[in-house]
């Protein structure tokens, strides 16, 4: 599997994902005019010299190295907000006090605002079904903070992911059908389509602009405010591990959290090494690994436009070097030659991959890493 900046010819993929995601998944749509400017945008910001994040937005695709086929994407946001407003819903608490009649009310209320403007997100995350394997998913999540780490200049102090919210197989968010009632009869598939087009001139002209007090809302509605969709799960967990804590802000139109961090603290960019690279043959005997050894590790290269990365457990790194020795075919397919500069962090123990190997996975399992935000 190998990673890398998404190209023209990628275009039928991105159609064939964005009808399997459906509706809720607002980053991408079943609109070849649409994507076919998404990819020539992320082509642009992936050839532009940047000093400073502005309006990029950089599309990667997940590659099987022996058939070619695309497993899935994922993307950043340079600074979200920038062109068109970034609506969000902060859900706070205000008190009703009155001391001379003795009574004391708190209640959570919701406010729009446009907190997260000239953040950097991290969207667009998906693998597909039929492409499920270990460690894809971990590595379509990681790599955008591999890439992160290795051109600070290109992003925001604080990260941020939009987490899909729960609605149901046939398109309908408990939290929009409430407000469809009362604000705004378009339908959850329409309203997403929209925003995800770049059309929110609605949203400032029928959304209730005071603050909603919560318990005004459908049952249905309130239940799911700051809830994720159940395929989000494991997505919204490797999030947290990297450090992301949810602050509050909800998405206008399913109540899913949006989550952030600030980038030099997500644990990927934190921990993620820099070294020279040294590639070797795969029976070299300097592969052969000491017990405890055998992680599998995510490794890119340094490129903007010609960014890779790729995975392996037949690494062995030289910390008393800062050196890397990585085996020949994987050092091609990410254009690395000796000497060369590469980034790498741990993705798992090279037993708990093979052990994935081994697991049935109906259920949750095989939903793991279906959609991300």
């Amino acid at each position: 599997m190998i990673i890398r900046p998404i190209a023209h010819k990628d275009l039928a993929a991105l159609r064939q994902i964005a009808i399997e995601s459906g509706p809720g998944f607002t980053s991408l749509m079943d609109d070849r005019d649409f994507l076919t400017r998404k990819i020539q945008h992320s082509i642009d910001s992936f050839a532009r010299d940047v000093v400073q994040p502005g309006t990029e937005s950089y599309l990667f695709v997940l590659e099987d190295s022996e058939t070619g086929e695309v497993m899935g994407t994922t993307g950043i946001e340079a600074a979200v907000g920038l062109n068109s407003p970034l609506y969000h819903y902060h859900k706070s608490q205000v008190v009703h006090h009155s001391h001379e009649m003795g009574l004391f009310k708190r209640v959570d209320v919701l406010n729009m605002c446009n907190h997260y403007t000239g953040c950097s997100e991290v969207c667009s995350l998906y693998l597909r079904p039929a492409f499920r394997r270990p460690n894809a998913g971990k590595l379509l999540s990681k790599v955008r903070f591999l890439f992160m780490a290795q051109h600070p200049q290109r992003f925001a102090e604080t990260v941020i992911a939009e987490m899909r919210g729960v609605s149901s197989d046939d398109g309908r968010s408990p939290f929009w059908d409430w407000f469809r009632e009362h604000f705004v009869d378009l339908d959850f598939a329409t309203v997403t389509g929209l925003t995800g087009a770049g059309n929110k001139r609605f949203i400032a002209e029928l959304m209730p602009k005071y603050p909603l007090y919560t318990h005004l809302l459908s049952l249905a509605a309130q239940e799911v405010i700051g809830q994720v969709h159940e395929k989000t799960r494991p997505a919204l967990s490797l999030l947290e591990a990297e450090g992301f804590r949810h602050k509050g802000y909800v998405d206008l139109f399913d109540g899913g959290p949006t989550v952030e961090a600030e980038l030099r603290q997500i644990r990927s960019v934190a921990e993620a090494v820099e070294c020279r690279i040294q590639t070797v043959g795969v029976r070299t005997p300097v592969l052969r690994r000491a017990k405890g050894q055998g992680q599998v590790l995510a490794v890119a290269n340094s490129g903007t436009s010609d960014f890779r990365a790729g995975l392996t457990d037949q690494a062995t790194y030289l910390p008393q070097h800062n050196l890397l020795q990585i085996p020949s075919p994987l050092a091609r397919s990410l254009g690395l030659d000796d000497g060369g500069t590469a980034r790498f962090i741990q993705l798992a123990s090279a037993q708990a991959a093979a052990n994935l190997d081994t697991v049935t996975m109906p259920g949750r399992h095989q939903q793991e890493y279906l959609y991300a935000h």
